[in-house]
C-alpha cells in the first residue's frame, strides 16, 4: 500500500500540470509492480485527470496480483478546513467522489477503499463494514497538526466501531504548497491493537493480518450484528 497523492503533491497548479489517467505513468508503474510481486496493491491515491471533467479526482485504486484494476475510488469528503491558521479548499481543483467502493484481494478477503480526510465519517466506515469490509484501506496525507492530535486516535476507534483490519499509509515531512504532513503510518487490528507503526522517518511497516483472530472477535463481541438499523432516523438536518 502506497499513501495520499503519492507521485505528486503540492498546490493546486501542481497537481493539475502533473495529473494523469488511469493509464498513465503512475497506474501504469503500479500494475506492474503488483504483477511483477504477485501482490494487492493499493497504490494509494494520484491525482486524476478525467476526460469531460474540469477538476481533478483524488482516486485510489485497488490492483491485483494479475495486475488489473480491481476497485477504483475516488475520494468523497474534500478537505475544506482551516487547520493552524492555514487554510485548505481541497474543492477547488478536485470534485467529490460518490460511490463507496468495497474490493476484494486475491484471497478473496472484502477491502474496503477510503482515503485520507474519509478518516473523519465514521458513516463511510460503517457502511464498508456492512457490506463486508474485513480490511480497510487509509492512503493519507494528514496534516502535522491534525495527525499528531487525531491520527492513530481516529484510526483504532474505526477499526474498533467496525471490527476491522485499518492499514494507513500517510505521507510524511514538507511538501511544494507548504504541506506537512504527519507520518505515522499504522496497521491496527479488529481490537484496536496496533499491530505495526512506523517511526518519524521515511520507511515502511508490514504486519500478518489474522483473519481468525477478527471472526473470534465478531462472534464474542458481536456488536455489528448486534446493530438496530429500524432503530436509526437519520436526521434531515444538521445544525453546526
Amino acid at each position: 500500500m502506497l499513501p495520499e497523492k503519492w507521485p505528486l503533491i503540492g498546490s493546486a497548479d501542481e497537481l493539475r500540470a502533473g495529473a494523469e489517467d488511469l493509464d498513465g505513468p503512475a497506474m501504469t508503474w503500479a500494475r506492474e509492480t503488483a504483477r511483477e510481486l504477485g501482490i494487492d496493491l493499493v497504490a494509494g491515491s494520484i491525482p486524476e485527470l478525467r476526460e469531460g471533467r474540469d477538476k481533478l479526482s483524488n482516486t485510489s485504486v485497488h490492483v491485483g496480483p494479475d495486475g488489473e484494476i480491481k476497485g477504483v475510488y475516488r475520494k468523497i469528503h474534500m478537505f475544506d478546513v482551516v487547520v493552524g491558521g492555514q487554510e485548505y479548499r481541497e474543492s477547488e481543483s478536485e470534485e467529490a467522489g460518490e460511490e463507496i467502493v468495497l474490493s476484494e484481494t486475491a484471497g478473496h478477503t472484502p477491502l474496503g477503499l477510503t482515503v485520507c480526510y474519509d478518516l473523519r465519517f465514521p458513516e463511510l466506515y460503517r457502511i464498508l463494514a456492512v457490506k463486508g469490509a474485513r480490511i480497510i484501506a487509509l492512503p493519507a496525507a494528514f496534516t502535522k497538526i491534525t495527525g499528531q492530535a487525531h491520527w492513530e486516535i481516529l484510526i483504532r476507534a474505526r477499526a474498533i466501531e467496525n471490527q476491522a483490519f485499518v492499514v494507513a499509509a500517510d505521507q510524511i515531512g514538507r511538501s511544494p504548497g507548504d504541506h506537512d504532513s504527519f507520518g505515522g503510518s499504522i496497521i491496527v487490528d479488529p481490537w484496536g491493537e496496533v499491530l505495526a507503526k512506523a517511526p518519524d522517518e521515511e520507511t515502511f511497516i508490514a504486519a500478518d493480518l489474522d483473519l481468525s483472530r477478527q471472526e473470534e472477535i465478531r462472534e464474542q463481541l458481536p456488536s455489528l450484528a448486534n446493530r438496530i438499523p429500524s432503530a436509526y432516523s437519520w436526521p434531515q438536518e444538521v445544525t453546526a
